[in-house]
Formats: structure tokens, sequence, C-alpha cells
């Protein structure tokens, strides 16, 4: 009968796979070099079965091989909260309140896995699940987050790879689809709670087009009242509340001209706000905020968003929480198409580099019927007709 053959020791230094009786477990060890004391280093991983340990031991020295040194006990919350920590430096405080209101969604579900142990198979598990619940949008911000936070401990050499680069996103649940006033619905909304500041913040989004984070921060210097220099009454969109309180895109920087209503509206409210101020002992602000607090405050988007949602009930819509200030914008490039101005001048208005954002996001049919086509086939053959008789 032949001897079954001894089983080789694995020589000094070399990776070595043991059972442990008292884990119940097959470890094994790999060699990470010498501490400064001459002591061998060895970092130890474990599975269950010879296969789960030698993929651990190859994980291992792929990372030995690059320099990276990850922590067994370090966690997805922990990258999570050092991005956070120190990955948004220097932006508004509007967009770190957004991302760490959107990092829960990471840490609630993944945040216990330790970082080198999360894989492409959970990560893609993790998006599914959240996809039944969660539109597109709020998909790609939580996985942008984890993405960013991964790349924030890779740099640190936490971690070897960024596993949630090799996932793809699902589709997520349908968003609410934004809106356009109609004609009707916009005269309602200008002719309602005139004299207060929330009439005329609309006034000017719905007239002129301008984008709210670009209304909030406007202050008096920039708005023209009175024809100058062969110029007409206009606003300068120069500033955003964005950070260092630049417009979103270059073409965004723009000066319009303002309709002959809106002038009004703004002189009225501007000798309205200067009575209030003196009424309460404040100083004069000739270059404050057009619709600041009584303090001289800039005014935040949930401020805008509640009296917005109260002057839209005051007007009677059934239920004005369907409704955001953002779709003023919406209404002011969907009425001017409805009337017949080309989409590439609509564009120049609202400070689009080309009017495929402005057809595709922000116009919306508000007509039931598109009569231009039938209308222009009329004229067309009914001269024909006309020529042949």
């Amino acid at each position: 009968m032949a001897e079954e053959p001894s089983r080789r020791r694995a020589g000094k230094g070399e990776d070595s796979i043991y059972w442990d009786k008292a884990k119940n477990r097959y470890v094994g060890a790999v060699s990470m070099g010498y501490s400064p004391s001459g002591k061998r280093i060895r970092a130890k991983v474990s599975g269950k079965t010879k296969t789960e340990v030698r993929a651990k031991l190859r994980v291992r020295k792929r990372e030995l091989e690059a320099g990276v040194k990850t922590s067994a006990t370090y966690t997805v919350e922990q990258a999570v909260r050092a991005w956070l920590a120190q990955g948004l430096k220097g932006r508004d405080q509007g967009s770190v309140n957004t991302y760490t209101s959107m990092a829960n969604h990471v840490v609630t579900d993944l945040g216990k896995a330790r970082l080198r142990d999360l894989t492409v198979d959970s990560v893609d598990c993790w998006l599914d699940e959240k996809s039944l619940v969660l539109a597109k949008s709020s998909l790609e911000m939580i996985l942008s987050i984890l993405r960013r936070s991964i790349t924030h401990a890779q740099r640190r050499d936490l971690v070897l790879r960024n596993v949630a680069e090799l996932v793809e996103l699902p589709e997520g649940q349908p968003g609410r689809p934004s809106k356009s006033l109609t004609v009707e619905q916009a005269k309602a909304v200008l002719t309602t709670r005139q004299g207060t500041w929330i009439h005329v913040y609309v006034a000017v989004s719905m007239l002129v087009g301008i984008r709210t984070e670009e209304v909030r921060p406007l202050t008096w210097g920039r708005v023209h009242l009175s024809s100058s220099k062969g110029n007409p009454p206009h606003i300068e969109v120069w500033r955003s509340v964005r950070r260092r309180g630049d417009t979103k895109t270059v073409t965004s920087r723009r000066t319009l001209a303002m309709p002959r209503q809106l002038v009004e509206v703004l002189v009225e409210h501007q000798a309205r706000q200067r009575m209030r101020r003196e009424a309460l002992g404040l100083p004069a602000a000739e270059d404050g905020f057009v619709f600041g607090t009584d303090s001289g405050e800039q005014r935040t988007a949930e401020d805008v968003r509640r009296n917005f949602r109260a002057l839209l009930r005051e007007a009677g819509f059934p239920d004005p929480r369907q409704w955001t200030p953002r779709e003023l914008r919406h209404s002011f490039v969907s009425i001017l198409s409805d009337h017949g101005i080309p989409l590439d001048r609509i564009a120049q208005l609202v400070g689009h580099s080309s009017s495929r954002t402005t057809e595709t996001v922000y116009r919306k049919q508000i007509r039931p019927v598109i009569m231009a086509g039938a209308e222009a086939m009329d004229e067309i053959f009914q001269e024909e007709a006309a020529t042949d008789e």
C-alpha cells in the first residue's frame, strides 16, 4: 500500500493556512515585513474554507505590493464620517447639510461593514434595495457619497480598491416631475398677496426667469430701476448662493432687462422696505438684500418655500405642496415658448449654454393641443388651392 505523502511545513516567512480549533475556522497568515526591532510582522485572515482564506491572502498580498496597510477594524461609517469632515471644505453650509443628510442612507445600511471586506456584490444588492424607494437622483447622490468616501480612504492607504466604482446604478423610482403654471394660473399668482415680499419674489422669478439661488442673494446694487446710458431698467444676475457666490455656469452670469410691470412692483417694494426699516429704527440699507429679512439677513430656501406655498394656497391652488419656487422659472420658459419666442433666445435669458437643456428640462407644453403644425399646413395648402383656382 502506497504511503501517504507527508504535508510540507511552510518555510520561514512563507504564507501558511491552518485549522484553528478554538475559532472553528481556517486561519491564514501572510508576512508583512519586519518591525523596527527586527520582529516579523504577520497579518492573519480567517474563513470557513481554505479557498476563502487563500482569496483573502491574495488580497492582502496585493495590498502589500501597493504599499497599502488596510485596517481590520476601519468601517464604512468611519470612512463616510472622515469624508464629510475633510472632503467638503469650502462648500456652502446648505450643500454640507444635504450631503450629511443623504449620507445617513450609507451609514445606516452599510456603516458597520469593515471597509476592506466591502464587495461589489454587497454594494450592488444595497443599491437594488434602495432603488425600490429612492428616485434616481437620490441614488446617484448616495452612490457618489460612498465612492468619494472610499476614494478619501484610498488616499490615506486605508483600502486598496474602490468597489463602489465597479457597480452600475439602477434606475430607481421616478421622481416628481416638474411642472409649469398655465397663463391663467400665472396671472392668479401675480395678483395674490400684493404688497408683500413674497409677491415681489414671485414676480421677479416669473417675469425674468432667474434661478431661486440667484434671487435670494440679489441686492439693490444689482437692480437698476431707471434707464441710464441708453440701457433700460435691468437686473444684473452676477451672484448666487453657491460656493464663493459664483453663478452656476459662466453663461449664467447675465444682465436682463425688466418688464415695465416688474419695475413698478420693485419701486413700491423698495419704498416699503425703507419705511419698514425706519419704523424698526434700523439704518437704511441701500445695497442690502432685495428680499432680506427685517434684520437684513438673506432669506433661507425654507423660508421662501413656506411663504410661496402660502401664497399659492391663497391663490386657490388645491395642493400647494406639489409646487416649488423653482417651477416659476419653468413657467417663465414655457410661457415664453408658448408665446412663440424661439428657444435659443429663451436659453440666453435663462443662462443656458444651449437650447437643448431649455427644451428637454425646462419647457413644458402648456397648451392642451399643439396647433402650430396644423395651422401651418392649413395656411400652406389653402394658398395652393387658391392658386389652382
